[in-house]
């Protein structure tokens, strides 16, 4: 007997938890380490559960175990257990994937109460869960790519693509709050608010910045690390956000699954290969220092660039009288 069967929970670009199921023979076998990888758990915790669902007399072990497959890495039989047994463990286990699952679950059960029936839409329209999910994945990055966020966005929107993503996750805010510092002292040593720090200069034509909208620098325009890059600095910064999205269709191509801990080591990784290095620390500079300094130069700039100025009016008041003169 061959193991074709498979599920898998994400998270969908509206928010909202998914459940994807590649049955077989209208149910699914699973191994307690596909199921320790289903639920985010160790292996222990997943054996542990099944135990426990066995001596409380929830399900009988003979209707729920098969032992079949067998590999050269492997000394024996592994254990598959069917869908009975992950609903139940799905339903014990705590983790961002097991409230997933739940939240799935409990979806479906009001459903049937409610209506007599449950159904999933997806499932009916389409055979192959898999292939399903992995295209909707696909079309997740391309989108990414060719939208107009700024680099480190389209990192964190790729992030947000993992199979087990929660946005309110501690590792999530860390993540966030971390990644625009990684990248900008990977391209140049400095974090964003230590390079505002030091380039921000009233003395500096457009006072150090390369970058801003419109015709005038406005206090928006001078908080923003990214307006201060040299053309060398944004071509790298791009380049490696152009190989992290490469990867994450390569992954999608290939039918591999993302977690947030992976998309977060696969950043390391690309720094690393890139021979940049890594941000250990928080930085010498908060942002609201760099902010406070910026608008201190921002003042002192504006004055005198308001010396130079000279609108239409002043400029047509000077015509006048200078041809007064001349008559």
């Amino acid at each position: 007997m061959e193991q074709n069967s498979e599920i898998i929970i994400y998270t969908a670009s509206d928010g909202t938890t998914k459940l994807q199921v590649q049955l077989e023979n209208e149910t699914v076998w699973l191994t307690q380490d596909q199921m320790a990888m289903l639920f985010g758990k160790a292996k222990s915790t997943i054996n542990e559960h099944i135990k426990n669902i066995y001596a409380e007399g929830e399900l009988a072990e003979n209707q729920t175990l098969k032992k079949f497959g067998i590999s050269e890495f492997q000394q024996k039989t592994p254990n598959h257990y069917n869908l009975d047994i992950i609903i139940s463990v799905g339903y014990r286990v705590k983790s961002i994937q097991g409230t997933k699952f739940r939240q799935w679950a409990t979806k479906r059960i009001h459903e049937y109460i409610v209506k007599g029936f449950t159904m999933d839409d997806d499932r009916l329209k389409q055979e192959g869960a898999r292939s399903r999910y992995f295209e909707e994945l696909l079309q997740r990055i391309r989108d990414i790519r060719s939208s107009e966020r700024n680099f480190y966005q389209k990192v964190t929107d790729i992030y947000a693509t993992s199979i087990d993503y929660k946005n309110d996750a501690t590792l999530t805010k860390e993540f966030f709050a971390t990644v625009q510092n990684k990248m900008h002292y990977a391209v140049h040593g400095q974090t964003a608010a230590e390079m505002i720090s030091q380039r921000v200069n009233a003395e500096k034509p457009f006072l150090g910045l390369t970058n801003f909208h419109g015709k005038y620098i406005t206090t928006r325009d001078i908080s923003i690390a990214k307006n201060y890059l040299s053309e060398d600095e944004l071509k790298q910064l791009n380049l490696i956000v152009s190989m992290y999205l490469d990867f994450a269709e390569l992954q999608a191509t290939n039918g591999r699954l993302m977690k947030m801990n992976d998309w977060i080591q696969k950043l390391d990784d690309f720094l690393r290969i890139s021979e940049k290095e890594l941000l250990t620390n928080a930085g010498k500079v908060s942002h609201k220092k760099a902010v406070e300094k910026a608008k201190i130069e921002y003042e002192k700039y504006r004055k005198e660039e308001d010396k130079k100025y000279i609108s239409d009016f002043d400029r047509e008041m000077k015509k006048l009288l200078k041809d007064k003169k001349k008559t």
